[in-house]
């Protein structure tokens, strides 16, 4: 019964999927709600009991169908991940949503992103007004995510190809640092290039097991950075070349 219960939703729901350009406006507008709804139903594990309103925006200005890949646009606003090849993953709307919100972005802030993947996140913290320098591993990949970013208004975003482990120094120093695949250790580069008083977010825990969403809080006088154990998650492990 269960079964033929969760056959009938799956297929309710993607009937309801958009299949015109002209539906995804509305399909955004209901995933910005899904978000609302999933940050209320957590807030007792995150502490976090809303979305700051202006990061609720800029999700419903970006069009998150240009982000995927052509096949899977339809599904683009649903609650979840999905594929864009290489082993990488778009992260859900609410992972996207939760790790801006914890970054404290400012307009006018300098932000560094590793993993660029699609685009999709650099262009959220774009329409937010930051200055976005993001470094992805695998070339082909980092070059889609330049064309991604100028076919929806965002030419700004600097896109580099290299190891996200480092960050890009010739940037820095950045106010805000997201590291959207998983560590087991907070690299002293990323350290290095974040100012005082800004936030690095990143999932830190076993490469291949449970993590926990963390924002490190580096400290104006140099003590010990705070730490701040969100929510757990299950991230791929942060590609890169052989680090020393």
């Amino acid at each position: 019964m269960r079964r033929a219960l969760r056959i009938v939703l799956v297929t309710g729901l993607l009937a309801a999927l958009p299949a015109r350009a002209a539906d995804f406006a509305e399909a955004r507008s209901e995933m910005v709600q899904q978000v609302t709804a999933r940050t209320e139903a957590t807030a007792r594990v995150t502490g976090v009991t809303e979305i700051a309103p202006r990061v609720l925006n800029a999700l419903d200005r970006v069009p998150r169908h240009r982000f995927v890949p052509d096949k899977l646009a339809r599904f683009a606003y649903l609650p979840t991940p999905l594929p864009l090849g290489h082993g990488q993953n778009i992260a859900s709307p609410y992972i996207v949503a939760l790790m801006t919100h914890l970054a404290e972005v400012r307009e006018g802030a300098k932000v560094l992103e590793t993993g660029t993947g699609a685009g999709y996140q650099a262009a959220v913290l774009a329409e937010l007004g930051a200055d976005v320098v993001s470094v992805e591993v695998i070339e082909s990949i980092a070059n889609s995510a330049r064309i991604n970013l100028v076919e929806t208004g965002h030419p700004r975003v600097e896109t580099h190809i290299g190891d996200g482990y480092y960050g890009w120094p010739e940037g820095a120093p950045y106010d805000a640092i997201l590291v959207k695949e998983a560590l087991d250790h907070i690299p002293d580069p990323l350290m290095d290039q974040l100012k005082p008083g800004g936030r690095l977010v990143l999932p830190l825990g076993a490469l291949n097991g449970k993590q926990h969403l963390t924002v490190i809080t580096k400290q104006p006088d140099g003590a010990e950075p705070e730490r701040w154990r969100v929510l757990p998650v299950r991230f791929s492990p942060l590609q890169g070349g052989q680090r020393t």
